[in-house]
């Protein structure tokens, strides 16, 4: 399964805790058995994106569970596009069977 998550950091982040929190990324490698696939840092720096494929979403848990002193997260499951338009396309065609 695929999961995009989201992180800003916490309000009450200090200069301190900033750094700290660099520090533990530095020396933070993701859990066997997750592929992040894309990293990505939003241009105003107060957060990011990462795409994460793994078919055990306690190991996504364990890694955001790290970081959870320095952010807030939120995490979704997605599907490719396809597959999701595949699904609506469906869910339109049986609504409009039924009379």
């Amino acid at each position: 399964m695929k999961y995009v998550v989201m992180w800003e950091t916490r309000q009450s982040t200090s200069e301190e805790t900033q750094a700290r929190g660099l520090q533990v990324f530095s020396r933070w490698s993701p859990s066997e058995g997750t592929d992040f696939q894309q990293f990505l840092g939003r241009v105003d720096g107060r957060g990011g994106f990462a795409v994460v494929e793994t078919s055990d979403p306690a190991l996504v848990a364990k890694d955001l569970a790290t970081f959870g002193p320095f952010f807030e997260f939120s995490l979704y499951p997605v599907l490719e596009i396809a597959e999701t338009a595949a699904i609506s396309m469906e869910a339109v065609q049986m609504r409009a069977a039924i009379s």
